[in-house]
C-alpha cells in the first residue's frame, strides 16, 4: 500500500479571532484576562485549539492547563512529541507570570529549560500542567510548571524566564 492508500485520519478545529483578546492586552489586569478566557468570556488563545487543549484553572501566580494526550500529538516514535509538551510547558509558565501582572503590563517568554521525565502518549490520559511563580521582579519573572500524567505522575517539567515591559496605550 502506498502513502496515499494508507488509511488516514482526519481532525479539524476552529479558533476565534485572536484579534479581540489583544485588543483587550494592557487594558486590564492578566488575572481578569486569563479569568474572561477560562469563562469564556473572551476566547482561548488559537495555540490551545490547535494542540486540542481543554481548558484551564487559574489564580494569581499559578495557571493549570489540561489536555488529553492524543494519537494527533505523536512523533515518529509513537509518543507526545516534545514540541507539544514544551508547548503545555510554556503556556503553563507563561501565563503564570501573565496572572501577576497589572493593567498596562506584558511579557514575553526569554527561555524555557525543558526536562522530559517519562514518554508521554495516549495511555498517559489528561494531562495536567500545573505553572507556578519563582520569582517576580520588575523586569523578569522566572516560573516553573511540571507535566502530570491522569494518575499524577510527573512527566516533564520547565523553568521560563519571562521579561516584564510596559505596554505602550494607544
Amino acid at each position: 500500500m502506498t502513502e496515499t492508500q494508507r488509511a488516514t485520519r482526519s481532525r479539524t478545529f476552529e479558533w476565534a479571532d485572536p484579534a479581540e483578546t489583544a485588543a483587550r492586552l494592557g487594558r486590564s489586569p492578566g488575572l481578569e484576562m486569563l479569568q474572561a478566557m477560562r469563562d469564556g468570556e473572551l476566547p482561548a488563545p488559537p495555540i490551545l485549539r490547535l494542540i486540542g487543549g481543554t481548558g484551564f484553572e487559574v489564580e494569581e501566580g499559578k495557571v493549570t492547563v489540561l489536555m488529553p494526550a492524543a494519537e494527533f500529538h505523536y512523533n515518529p516514535l509513537g509518543t507526545v512529541h516534545g514540541g507539544v509538551i514544551a508547548t503545555l510547558l510554556d503556556t503553563a509558565a507563561g501565563c503564570t507570570v501573565h496572572s501577576t501582572l497589572p493593567a498596562g503590563v506584558g511579557y514575553t517568554s526569554l527561555d524555557l529549560m525543558t526536562r522530559f521525565i517519562k514518554p508521554v502518549t495516549v495511555d498517559s490520559g489528561l494531562l495536567r500542567c500545573e505553572g507556578g511563580i519563582v520569582s517576580r521582579g520588575r523586569r523578569t519573572a522566572v516560573a516553573e510548571a511540571h507535566l502530570y500524567d491522569e494518575r499524577g505522575r510527573l512527566l516533564a517539567h520547565a523553568t521560563s524566564t519571562c521579561l516584564i515591559f510596559e505596554i505602550p496605550q494607544t
